[in-house]
């Protein structure tokens, strides 16, 4: 039995699609990851997908901004990131620790 997530908070249309395209970027990004991926086809793939999706991010971001959302809510965009695996996601993106190392202090 898979465990129930808590809910997302509210977020507007805007919102919803920047956290998406962002987490796609990262998801991306953490398969291009050269200090984790075993392939460069696989690499390039996701290299060229990332393209399309940073233009999706950026216009994400300009449409919030037209229709005059100027600012962006992190507790709450936070919230929804972690809610969504955020967190273990965008970790795929940095260069992991050598074996052995102490965890980074944050």
């Amino acid at each position: 039995m898979v465990p129930e997530l808590p809910p997302l908070p509210a977020l507007t249309r805007s919102e919803g699609e920047l956290i998406d395209c962002y987490l796609e970027v990262v998801d991306l990004l953490g398969r291009i990851n050269p200090s984790r991926t075993t392939d460069t086809y696989g690499a390039l793939r996701a290299a060229q997908a990332l393209v399309g999706r940073a233009v999706a991010l950026r216009e994400a971001l300009t449409v919030m901004h037209l229709r005059g959302e100027t600012d962006l809510h992190h507790a709450t965009l936070g919230r929804a990131l972690r809610v969504l695996d955020g967190e273990r996601r965008s970790s795929l993106a940095a260069v992991p620790p050598e074996p052995g190392a102490p965890p980074a202090a944050h």
